[in-house]
């Protein structure tokens, strides 16, 4: 059962890939969409896109149903194993078997990853309907998820590499799958970049952990970390604390992964790509990668205290940051991103509390939530004709209520209010950095408060501008708004059934009183850093009461500001327009990695190229050999001159030379 869940999706990946390649292009391929949905005109069905929809959402159906039977298998029963496949790399002392780890930490991720997976693949059938390259789509589709699953299941930072990098693959391909638009090319070379610095880092804490420890086997490092805990190595003359080094080097790559603040650049250019991949990639699995792979290393973590506060700091940051420009944009499918940036930051910041536990269950919950968000968006895009802008929209609930409801779902748990998912684990995240009573987990904690107005601001900002109000679109755009059907309604409300009930069933297993039976080994938090246990018993009774005061300000707000008075946003923008330029441009991180990096680099090629390259390796090599060549050749040529005398003339000089230098030294 555990092989056939890991590698069934790899199976659909190939069969679907096969009909993509060989099976020939059903339908003219020159008709890309170029609106989010692939209007590339109205193509009738195909046997190749019905055979290839069947194959890989019906894997991911029998992925996802086999998925919770481990999960209570694991959780419940207690039986995590690991399950040895065969040696993967076997040299000198050397030695990494593939291996996939089941235990709780990688139960609750395959729920994860093949519940929204399996959603979005159903959606997809619906979504996808006018594309004329629905094969290739599904198989890019199932190919993330078989990575995912790698990543998840990996019993060595080895195998978590190769997962952790095919990820990123298939991502590029799913946010370049429109390849013909100029846009969705920039997005995807710009995410395949931004995370190739954080992975550069992930390799880097892989070496160290490696130097360290003798080994790359989970297990292995876990034995060893208490005992290297106070080891130093020398690093540009500095003695460093090891243990440290390599934590933060591994923070790194869970910060390009997870879009932290520094490498979040290429979260909101990710929307490029089609709305189910931004539910797949960036609500509930990919994103959450790095998460994962910090909550898996709590055993390593736990004795690097240095590390954690840099990765509450930096989680709470993100937390904010990303709240303040989600306030400010138009575009549906950025407002989401921008909230999974933030909502990630929560996570994060969990982790640096030491509430692994917090961190694992607002994965989880989000996933619901987030996907159900994102999928919610692209039925109002489908309904809307491929319209994504808020500003274009408005006065459609009474046209497309099921998605009207579902998306009240979403934003509900996303606000954190009471009875829905994100408010039993985001409040959960908020009381532990509050219980830690450290400087970081303060800061973390009043950062988090601030995000939680914002959060519950943009979200019925979004909820209002897209729904409520006069028509903002167009006659023709009215005249043809209608529901989706009923293949991407369905996955909504699978979604929406986790949105409002994963907290409250999960919520005594992930923090409750029940979570040391629930995580059993797979979670290791040290007595002293044990923040859940001290938020509850522990905590002043304003401080589970404030996040939900901060959700019902937040919506309050966009009541006032985007229903009852909407002439004020505009004038607070002109009162405030430089704050908020620095705002809608999103901190300007993009203009300053253009100044800083980009281009330098283009300065630097342009110089290499046309000084190194063009004048002196073309100059002196291969171009000077072939002018010199040329010019002895034309001089040569000059010689050739048809006239008798001119030869005659050559002869006796020749004669008189050869008389000369026989007299001389013959």
């Amino acid at each position: 059962m555990d092989v056939i869940v890991v590698f069934l999706p790899l199976l659909a990946f190939l069969i679907a890939g096969a009909i993509a390649l060989f099976a020939g292009a059903p339908h003219d391929d020159h008709g890309h969409g170029h609106g989010d949905h692939g209007h590339g005109g109205h193509h009738k069905a195909d046997w190749r896109d019905t055979a290839s929809q069947f194959v890989t959402a019906g894997s991911l159906l029998v992925c996802a149903v086999l998925s919770w039977v481990i999960f209570f298998q694991v959780v419940g029963g207690g039986a995590a194993r690991t399950v040895e496949l065969f040696t993967w790399i076997d040299s000198g002392t050397f030695e990494v078997s593939w291996a996939l780890r089941i235990d709780q930490l990688t139960a609750v991720m395959l729920v994860v990853v093949n519940t929204v997976s399996a959603m979005v693949h159903v959606y997809s059938i619906g979504y996808m309907s006018h594309d004329p390259n629905k094969p290739r789509f599904m198989a890019y589709l199932s190919l993330f998820t078989f990575f995912m699953l790698m990543l998840v299941t990996a019993d060595n930072l080895v195998q978590m590499f190769f997962g952790w990098e095919g990820v990123g693959l298939a991502s590029y391909l799913l946010i370049n799958f429109w390849y013909e638009k100029p846009s969705a090319n920039n997005a995807s070379m710009k995410a395949f970049l931004v995370n190739r610095v954080g992975d550069f880092g992930f390799a880097l804490g892989i070496f160290a952990i490696f130097v360290l420890t003798g080994s790359v086997t989970f297990d292995a490092i876990f034995a060893r970390a208490p005992e290297i805990a106070g080891t130093t190595m020398t690093f540009l003359s500095w003695e460093v604390p090891a243990l440290t080094v390599a934590c933060l080097l591994l923070f790194m790559g869970a910060m390009g992964k997870s879009a932290q603040l520094g490498l979040h650049t290429w979260l909101p250019d990710a929307m490029e790509g089609p709305t189910p991949v931004s539910a797949l990639i960036h609500a509930a699995t990919m994103v959450t990668a790095g998460v994962f792979m910090l909550c898996r290393l709590s055993p390593v973590y736990e004795y690097a205290p240095a590390a954690l506060e840099v990765v509450t700091v930096v989680g709470a940051l993100t937390a904010f940051v990303a709240a303040t420009i989600g306030m400010t944009q138009f575009d549906i499918k950025r407002v989401i991103a921008y909230s999974t940036m933030s909502q990630l930051g929560y996570m994060f910041f969990a982790v640096g509390v030491s509430a692994y536990g917090a961190a694992m269950f607002h994965l989880f919950t989000h996933a619901f939530f987030k996907a159900l968000l994102f999928l919610g968006a692209g039925s109002v895009i489908h309904a809307m004709s491929d319209e994504q802008d808020m500003r274009h929209m408005g006065g459609i609930w009474k046209h497309i209520k099921i998605t009207y409801a579902f998306m009240w779902i979403g934003n509900l748990a996303l606000a954190g209010l009471p009875f829905f998912a994100g408010y039993y684990s985001k409040d959960m995240i908020l009381e532990a950095a509050f219980a830690a009573h450290s400087p970081v987990g303060t800061f973390a904690f009043w950062l988090g408060i601030a995000a939680a107005v914002m959060t519950a601001f943009y979200s019925w900002r979004l909820l209002i501008m897209t729904f409520h109000g006069t028509p903002r679109a167009n006659e023709h755009v009215m005249a043809h708004v209608h529901e989706s059907p009923a293949v991407m309604l369905i996955p909504l409300g699978v979604l929406a059934a986790g949105a409002l009930f994963a907290g409250m069933l999960f919520h005594n297993g992930f923090v409750g009183d029940g979570r040391g039976e629930f995580w059993g080994a797979s979670i290791l938090v040290l007595e002293a850093n044990d923040s859940i246990e001290a938020a509850h018993h522990h905590l002043p009774g304003w401080v589970p009461v404030l996040p939900i005061f901060c959700g019902l300000i937040g919506i309050a707000l966009a009541y006032l500001l985007y229903m009852f008075f909407p002439g004020i946003p505009g004038a607070i923008v002109r009162t405030l327009s430089g704050a908020h330029r620095f705002i809608y441009n999103k901190w300007y991180f993009d203009e300053l990695y253009d100044w800083a990096f980009v281009r330098p680099a283009r300065a630097l090629g342009y110089g290499l190229w046309k000084s190194g390259d063009g004048a002196v390796i073309d100059g002196v090599g291969p171009d000077g050999v072939a002018a010199a060549t040329r010019d002895m050749a034309a001089r040569a040529a000059r010689l050739q001159s048809g006239y008798v005398y001119h030869y005659a003339f050559a002869m006796v000089i020749g004669v008189v030379l050869l008389i000369v230098w026989l007299s001389m030294f013959g």
